[in-house]
This record gives C-alpha cells, sequence and structure tokens, in this order.
C-alpha cells in the first residue's frame, strides 16, 4: 500500500514537467503555452477591402460611384477568371495579348478585385477645378496632387451606363468607347493610381485597332497597356455572361465617325448650336459611345445637358443635322501635367 501512495505522489509531482515539455505525434510537435499569451493578430488584418469614396460624394454619387466600382471588380473578376480558366488557348487571349505569358494579365486584374485599396479615393469635389473648367471631361487622376486619387466629375452620373446594359445602347467593343460602362471607366482610372497600376500599366496603344496590332508587335507591353486591358475584359464579358455564345465585338469604326443628332426644332438651330459649341459635339460622342449614325433625341439646348442620349430614340429625317466628331473624348492629366484625352 505506502508503495502505491509513493506512485501516485511522484506521477502528480511530474505532471507540471509533462505540460512543459514538448510532445511529439508522428511528425507534429507543439509545446503548451500558457492561457494568457497575448493573441498574434491575423496576417491580413488592418487590409482595405472596399474602395474609399470621399464624403465630398452626396448620397447619391455614392451609391452610384459604389455600383460602378462593384461592377469594375466583376468585369476585372470575370476577366482573370477566363484567363485561368482557358490561358493563351482563348482566342480572346491571343486576340487582346498574343504570345504573352497569362500570368502578368491575369495579375493585373486579380490587382483591382484583390488588392489591397486603403488610400485609392475616389472623390467629388473637383479639388482641381478640371470638371468646371474642362469641357467634356467625365473625371481624372489628380497626377502630383494625388497619385491615389480620382476626381469624379458630375457628367459620369450622367453618361456612364451601368453594366447589366452590356451589349445594349447601340454598344459594340470594337465601335464604341471602352470607358461607356462606369465599370470599365473606373477600372481605367484605377489603373492611372500608383496602388493599383503601379506606374507600370500605361497607355501605350488606345484605340481598338491600335490595340490589336499592339498584341502581334509588342504582346509584353499588351498585357500593361490600360486600354488592351478594358477591351479584353468587356469582351469576355460580353460573350461569356451578357450574350453567351454570341457577345457583341462589333467592327470599328473611323477615327473621325459622324454621328446624327435629331434637333427638336429646327436642323439649322442645330448646325448653330454645334459649330458656335464644339464642346457639344463632345458631349454627344460620349454619350452615345457607338458606331456611326446612330439618331438620338436632343433638345435646342443640348450643348449644356449632360444627360445621356437615348439611341434607340429617332427623329424625322427633315430635323436631322450632322455632327463630325473625335473619338477622343475621355480625358485626364497626367502627373507631368500632360493632357491625355482617348
Amino acid at each position: 500500500m505506502p508503495s502505491i501512495f509513493t506512485l501516485s505522489t511522484l506521477a502528480l509531482a511530474a505532471l507540471p514537467l509533462l505540460s512543459a515539455a514538448p510532445t511529439s505525434y508522428g511528425s507534429a510537435s507543439w509545446t503548451a503555452v500558457d492561457d494568457d499569451t497575448p493573441e498574434v493578430p491575423g496576417w491580413a488584418e488592418g487590409a482595405v477591402t472596399e474602395y474609399p469614396i470621399h464624403a465630398s460624394c452626396n448620397h447619391s454619387e455614392t451609391a452610384l460611384l459604389r455600383q460602378g466600382l462593384d461592377e469594375a471588380e466583376t468585369l476585372a473578376a470575370h476577366a482573370r477568371d477566363h484567363i485561368h480558366r482557358f490561358g493563351n488557348n482563348s482566342v480572346y487571349y491571343l486576340k487582346y495579348f498574343g504570345k504573352a505569358p497569362t500570368g502578368e494579365a491575369a495579375g493585373w486584374f486579380d490587382k483591382v478585385v484583390n488588392g489591397d485599396k486603403a488610400g485609392v479615393l475616389f472623390r467629388c469635389d473637383d479639388p482641381d477645378t478640371n470638371c468646371a473648367t474642362q469641357d467634356g471631361w467625365a473625371g481624372h487622376w489628380r497626377g502630383e496632387n494625388g497619385t491615389d486619387e480620382s476626381v469624379i466629375c458630375e457628367l459620369s452620373f450622367t453618361v456612364k451606363w451601368p453594366l447589366a446594359g452590356m451589349c445594349s445602347y447601340g454598344y459594340t467593343v470594337a465601335g464604341s468607347s471602352s470607358s461607356a460602362y462606369f465599370g470599365s471607366d473606373l477600372i481605367h482610372r484605377l489603373y492611372h493610381t500608383d496602388k493599383i497600376g503601379e506606374g507600370v500599366v500605361g497607355h501605350y496603344a488606345d484605340e481598338y485597332e491600335e490595340c490589336l496590332q499592339l498584341a502581334i508587335d509588342s504582346p509584353e507591353e499588351a498585357v500593361r497597356n490600360s486600354a488592351t486591358l478594358r477591351y479584353f475584359a468587356l469582351d469576355v464579358y460580353a460573350y461569356d455572361i451578357a450574350e453567351p455564345g454570341v457577345g457583341c465585338t462589333g467592327e470599328p469604326v473611323p477615327a473621325e465617325a459622324e454621328v446624327v443628332v435629331a434637333e427638336s426644332t429646327s436642323s439649322s438651330a442645330a448646325v448653330a448650336s454645334t459649330t458656335s459649341a464644339p464642346e457639344s459635339s463632345t458631349s454627344v460622342a460620349e454619350s452615345s459611345s457607338s458606331a456611326a449614325s446612330i439618331e438620338v433625341t436632343t433638345s435646342s439646348a443640348a450643348p449644356e445637358s449632360t444627360e445621356a442620349a437615348t439611341p434607340a430614340t429617332a427623329a424625322p429625317a427633315s430635323t436631322l443635322a450632322t455632327v463630325t466628331t473625335s473619338a477622343g473624348t475621355e480625358c485626364h492629366t497626367h502627373a507631368d501635367g500632360e493632357v491625355h484625352c482617348v
């Protein structure tokens, strides 16, 4: 009996030593720790997962901008997933990126979706006065005034289309602006920022046909070309999601396109307004963003309007006036002060 008591006592005395000693089970081992050890923060703690919107945007602007940013991520995520699914076997990948490895293009799309968004600010207060002084501007990157900041002008909220309308409004990928949809326009603005574009994504080519040629001549630039990334995202979303198996690639239009404007009062008044106020042609071009000879309804005050035109509405032929407009209607300022329009 005394021997049993002695063994029990020894066993109890050894428990603290056993609990503090490393213990091994097969290839795994662990060391007991005190319960009051501070908890180690998770590796992703503090990450910002939603793009910040400045307080200068009112409730309506914030709602529309948040929707546009969500759609930018939707476009980017699907473009990334299309590359992961098909790689360079995708006819769309070969069309836009040529023989370039798939990793870089997929990475730039993923950066829009999963990159940390701290400091990538969108604001509506026009601190650089470009919205007020530059006719037809929908917004701009602030450049050296704020390398991760973009200003969204009021025009964006009236002329940019929702992604739900992909392949509507007379839109085609080849024949329309790559910034016609709010989501694709915001991808453009995101790639200008240091945080997302890293000073690498840039403007190596802008127009649709230029981007296709870039894929042939310089595929290593195509995978980091802002316009190419947007065209690809729009084209595969249209074919895979919006109109499955059909899409709306379309055909490119000449750089100088004719847009037929319906004048509600008289064609002479329309001619006077378009010749005396060149900026009105910019507004028409941005709001239609589609192939030549689209008929839209405007009022006699069209040069002052920022309302999106409705391509489905036509006017009698006797009241039509022709406006010639340049394809370059999306403008922004670079850090060196250069104004760039696409």
